[in-house]
Formats: structure tokens, C-alpha cells, sequence
């Protein structure tokens, strides 16, 4: 029974699909390669997946339709959100009451230490109080051995003499300049320390699968990398690898150049009001993945299932072969909507095929399909000017995001005759907000090549090494 909460919506539907099935949780989890526990935990809401894959491998092994299978990443997508909600408030909630208790701590202890001693009574005959005993005088013994160790041998204060007058510490003089003296110190070799300044180090590259707002609005001529202002138009002999530098630097260093992406409007440096996060090595079909590796058979892993794609790609440097399938979830960080106006694609370089091995995901021999997902996109990466044209059937941009309406689109680019960089650029508008997201791998751009001629390998299930296998088919 659903509770209304985002992971309760997830979780009934994956119910519904199990029941549906007729299958026990006990054979679901032995075809998924899960405990029985675990799949039990998410079917009842108890746990929410940290990645899609196995869910939808599970919402497949159901025989799940495309609408389900939107419909399941869709609330899979809230269910995320809401644990990291919940698990951003935890924390917080823990470090109030760390704080809080360690307050309580101090004011514990201080309490038991009591109020710092001061003197309060000078001497009967008038002469000052005299620096050197070290514990609170209240007899006229300790008194006279602190006035024969003369004024500054010490760190404590003797009282009034006599043991009629009431006693307890003054401040310690010397201690007091020391402390002083050792705070002035300190703020100057901080002071020293500060960097004269800049912006740090721009070097390092944004969160996983973010992406890079480029603002749009009136263009302010700021100093370029190269010297020459933001606003001028640059020369068309300049690389697009060299042009593409200088606003990835400027990305990587939270800002990107407000001529990046053309046009008028309000613009705005705070955060757009949306998300994206991208799926850069997602697969239609694992028989349909390829990958580009500069290694020979015996230097290359097993095929990686999918959720394991991206860091078996980043360990062996792999490019994407002949087509890549990127999955972009959109989702707004508020209750307002925000339009998705259009979805773009910007190449930043061409070049030829790579000539390296071509090595395909998958098992022979073992049955492969995937039917066209909704809100699916082709992109020709080979043509002069790639466009994102969505499938057969399927409706184009705009559409409409929110916090509780996420969309999620997917994208596949195929290469053929040359070796492509490019970017996807989605275009949005909120109210009088507008701007334009550059979506990429890591703040990098896609990388996709053609692999005619390649040589191929696959895998065989059950197998222990790379074989030859059927070369990939053209574009």
C-alpha cells in the first residue's frame, strides 16, 4: 500500500511487475545475481536501489512495457532524490547534536572549574599586589614568601596580607602578553599566507554526470585566455579544439563566458532550475555496444555488465564504437516548471576513425534485444551539421520538468566516417529565466568513432579470453 512518498510509489510498482510475473523472489534474485533479501527490501520499500540497471533488468525479466519501463525510472528517479533528501537531513541533524552536545560538554566543565580567580582585596598597607605565589594566599605565611620572590618571578598574584581579607586570583600579566603576542603572530603568517589573487586552481573537473550552464544575456568584454575580449568575434581559422579550451577551463572554474551561447534575455549567475544527470555509456542492447581499445585481446577485461560500463571504459581509455547511447534524466530543483525548449548538438572536432580494436559487449550466441524506449533521439554524428531527430514515432521538444515530474530522454549518436568530439546543449526557460545547459562526460566532451575495417573480437559466454569475432556493421 503506497503511503504517497516517492520511495512507496517506486516500490509498488516494482510489486505489481513481480506479481505479474508469477515468479518467486527467490528465482527473480537468482536470475538477477541478488540476494533474495535484498530484492525482498526493495519490493517492500525498504531499500531503493543505488543504480537503475538492476531494476530494469528486473522490470525486463517481468516482460514490463516501454511505458512501464519509463514510468519505473521515473519514480525510481523521485525514490533517489527523496533517500538523498532524507540522508542530507540526517546529517544535519547529527551535526546539530554533535555541536549541541559538545556546548553542553563545555559548559560542564566550565562549571566544574568555576570562574577564573581575581583579586579583589589589596594589602593592608597599601602596596601592591605581589606577582609569584602560585596558589590564593589566605594567611600571612604564603604572603611573605610570595613578597621575598619580588615583583614578575612568577605567573601567579599574591592577595592582601593578613588573613582577615578575602582572596582569590588576579590575571596573570605575563601569560596575558604571551597570548597576545602569540595571536598578532599568528594572524600575520596568515596574512602572509593568503594568495594575492585569482580564482585557484582550474584544473579540476565538476561532479560526475553534471552539467555546465552556459549563461545567456548581454555579453560583458572580459580578457580571454588568449587576450583578445569575449565580446570580439573569433577568427574561423582558430581549431574548435583551441576555442573549445578556453570555455572548458572557464566551466571547470565555475563560470563559464557569457558569449558562449548567443541570444538576449535576463540570464542569471545563480543556479539554473533543473538538473541533469547523464548516463554517458548506457547501452540499448548489450549485443549492439562496441568499444575502441588501444590494446591487444590478451590487455582487455570480460565484457562489464552495463552498470559497470563507465569504469571499465575509464580503465582501458575506451572509445565508443561505431554508436553511442547516452540516457539524460532531467529533473527540476523546484515546484515550478521549467521548459525544456530544445536539445542541440555542438561537434568541437573531427577527425579519422581511430585505428584501434574493436571489441564488442555482449555474448555470442546469446539472444540480445530492445525495443525504443520513449522520448528516444538519433544524432548523426558524420553529418556537416548533427541534429538531435527523435525516433520514429516519437514527439520532439519542448517539455516540461519539475521536482515531482522528472523526464528522462535518450540520446543515440552513431559515427561512421570520422572519429567526433561533440556536446548536447539543452535550452531552458523558466518564468523570465532562461539559459542553456552544455551536458558532456565529466565536463569532457562525447567522444564517438567510426570502426570500419577494425579489427573485432568478442567474448564467448563461458569463455576465458578475447576471440576473433564478426567485424562491426558500417555506420
Amino acid at each position: 500500500m503506497s503511503d504517497g512518498t516517492p520511495g512507496s510509489g517506486f516500490a509498488e510498482l516494482l510489486r505489481e511487475l513481480k506479481d505479474r510475473s508469477g515468479l518467486s523472489y527467490g528465482t527473480l534474485a537468482k536470475r538477477l545475481h541478488m540476494s533474495t533479501s535484498t530484492l525482498h527490501r526493495y519490493c517492500n520499500g525498504d531499500a531503493v536501489p543505488t543504480d537503475y540497471a538492476p531494476v530494469e533488468r528486473l522490470a525486463r525479466l517481468c516482460k514490463a512495457g516501454p511505458a512501464e519501463l519509463v514510468e519505473l525510472h521515473r519514480r525510481w528517479v523521485l525514490a533517489d532524490a527523496d533517500r538523498g533528501r532524507k540522508q542530507e537531513a540526517a546529517d544535519r541533524r547529527e551535526a546539530r547534536e554533535a555541536r549541541e552536545e559538545r556546548a553542553t560538554r563545555e559548559e560542564r566543565e566550565a562549571r566544574v572549574a568555576g570562574p577564573m580567580p581575581v583579586a579583589d582585596a589589596a594589602p593592608e598597607n597599601g602596596a601592591p599586589a605581589t606577582v609569584g605565589a602560585e596558589h590564593a594566599v589566605q594567611d600571612g605565611s604564603l604572603a611573605e614568601s610570595a613578597s621575598a620572590a619580588g615583583p614578575g618571578a612568577g605567573d601567579g598574584v599574591a592577595v592582601g596580607a593578613g588573613g582577615g581579607g578575602r582572596s582569590r586570583w588576579a590575571p596573570r600579566p605575563v601569560l596575558l602578553a604571551g597570548t597576545v603576542a602569540v595571536a598578532l603572530l599568528g594572524a600575520a603568517v596568515f596574512a602572509v599566507g593568503l594568495p594575492s589573487g585569482g580564482s585557484g586552481d582550474d584544473k579540476h573537473a565538476g561532479p560526475a554526470g553534471a552539467a555546465t550552464p552556459l549563461t545567456r544575456g548581454p555579453r560583458t568584454p572580459t580578457p580571454s585566455p588568449s587576450g583578445t575580449p569575449s565580446g570580439a568575434t573569433p577568427s574561423r581559422s582558430a581549431s574548435a579544439s583551441a576555442s573549445v579550451t578556453a570555455t572548458d577551463r572557464a566551466a571547470e572554474a565555475g563560470t563559464a563566458p557569457s558569449s558562449a551561447v548567443g541570444g538576449t534575455g535576463t540570464g542569471t549567475s545563480a543556479a539554473p532550475p533543473l538538473t541533469v544527470n547523464t548516463q554517458p555509456y548506457s547501452w540499448e542492447s548489450p549485443c549492439s555496444q562496441r568499444y575502441l581499445i588501444d590494446r591487444s585481446p590478451a590487455d582487455v577485461a570480460p565484457p562489464p555488465v552495463e552498470s559497470d560500463a563507465a569504469a571499465w571504459v575509464a580503465a582501458h581509455q575506451a572509445v565508443s564504437s561505431g554508436e553511442q547511447y547516452v540516457t539524460l534524466t532531467v529533473q527540476g530543483t523546484g515546484t515550478e516548471s521549467v521548459v525544456l525548449e530544445s536539445l542541440t548538438v555542438r561537434t568541437v572536432d573531427r577527425g579519422a576513425p581511430l585505428a584501434w580494436n574493436d571489441y564488442a559487449m555482449g555474448y555470442p550466441g546469446v539472444g540480445c534485444g530492445a525495443g525504443v524506449p520513449t522520448r528516444s533521439f538519433t544524432v548523426a554524428l558524420d553529418a556537416m551539421r548533427p541534429a538531435v531527430v527523435p525516433e520514429a514515432g516519437h514527439r520532439d521538444f519542448p517539455f516540461k520538468v519539475s521536482e515531482s515530474d522528472p523526464e528522462v530522454f535518450y540520446v543515440r549518436a552513431d559515427a561512421s566516417a570520422y572519429s567526433v568530439g561533440w556536446y548536447l546543449e539543452l535550452a531552458w526557460s523558466s518564468g523570465s529565466r532562461h539559459g542553456t545547459l552544455r551536458i558532456g562526460d565529466k565536463g569532457r566532451p562525447f567522444r564517438t568513432s567510426g570502426n570500419n575495417g577494425r579489427p573485432a573480437y568478442e567474448f564467448p559466454l563461458g569463455g576465458e579470453a578475447w576471440r576473433s569475432g564478426s567485424p562491426a556493421s558500417a555506420g
